[in-house]
């Protein structure tokens, strides 16, 4: 064999092996995540509990995951009067109803490729809670694959389960992002909205109620939009791709990040991917771009000059 001919046959052989390392599922990666097929296999086990946390109301009582209990974000998950995440007590509540006690095995799931599930599994993480799972590809991928949907709600024995005060270091707050804009703090910012909104083309897509008065983006911010996390079937890219995918932008993990969206669904996905997938240190800004568009006296970058009355 000559010289030549070796060399090809190693190139060849390092290029399947990485082929095969990229195609490996991001669920067999990490154990933040747990494909259909083992869910499919664990609904009966004592130890699982599932719950569902959907964008759209009403699609739980339409057919849920066999056993599942549902968790509605703009209710439950939420303090309707203060515009914060559940308090203490009254998430701990919810989850004691749903059954869940401390060595319980939480999978999350739900629609628009578990955006909101990732904002469930966000306020879980801030409370403490361990052993929470999102299930890779959410509705979107059980459904597609024909597996079984129940319609009648269950009532499972009360859990036990104790929450954690809340960790603070999985938030971020207005001051955090305009320190940020300022470059008064070393931190990446990620936007996760469209291209258009990032760049003030619009003020917010179509047919949204969370509106900011003013377009653009944070100074410094850069656009990864969420959707580039996710292959067709819904489930995330291999993490060797999304590594890839942010270190091409900047997003290495050498500095702490904050990511925001409109108002934090998004970007808890996003959350979701670089925190537990990737291992980066990362803060939700919840507030997002319904906050800080709206705000007084901070700083923007609204490269398409859209203004507000004038679209």
């Amino acid at each position: 064999m000559s010289l030549r001919s070796a060399l090809a046959g190693v190139l060849l052989a390092a290029t399947s092996l990485a082929a095969t390392s990229f195609a490996v599922p991001a669920f067999a990666q990490s154990s933040h995540l747990v494909s259909t097929q083992w869910l499919a296999e664990n609904l009966s086990n004592p130890k699982v509990r599932v719950i569902e946390v959907s964008v759209n109301p009403g699609l739980y009582e339409r057919g849920h995951l066999p056993g599942a209990a549902n968790l509605r974000w703009h209710t439950d998950l939420v303090d309707t009067v203060e515009r914060d995440i559940a308090k203490p007590e009254q998430f701990q509540k919810l989850l004691r109803n749903a059954g869940v006690n401390q060595d319980t095995v939480t999978v999350l799931y739900g629609d628009n490729n578990n955006w909101f599930a990732a904002w469930g599994a966000w306020v879980f993480d801030i409370y403490g809670i361990e052993n929470v799972k999102l299930l890779d590809g959410g509705r979107k991928k059980w459904e597609a694959e024909g597996r079984a949907l129940a319609t009648a709600a269950v009532t499972p024995a009360q859990g036990s389960v104790t929450v954690k005060p809340a960790n603070a270091a999985l938030r971020a707050r207005l001051a955090d992002v305009v320190a940020a804009a300022r470059k008064e703090s070393n931190v990446a910012l990620v936007d996760i909205r469209s291209a258009d909104e990032y760049s003030g083309k619009v003020i917010a897509p179509n047919g949204v109620q969370e509106l900011s008065i003013r377009a653009g983006h944070v100074p410094g911010a850069i656009n990864v939009p969420w959707g580039r996390l996710v292959a067709e079937d819904g489930t995330f890219k291999p993490v060797e791709e999304l590594r890839a995918l942010y270190a091409a932008v900047g997003i290495d993990g050498s500095k702490e990040i904050i990511t925001y969206c409109r108002i934090g669904e998004r970007s808890s996905h996003s959350w979701f991917a670089l925190s537990k997938l990737l291992g980066y240190k990362v803060r939700n800004y919840d507030g997002s771009w319904t906050e800080y568009g709206n705000s007084v006296g901070v700083p923007i970058a609204n490269p398409a000059g859209t203004v507000w009355g004038k679209v």
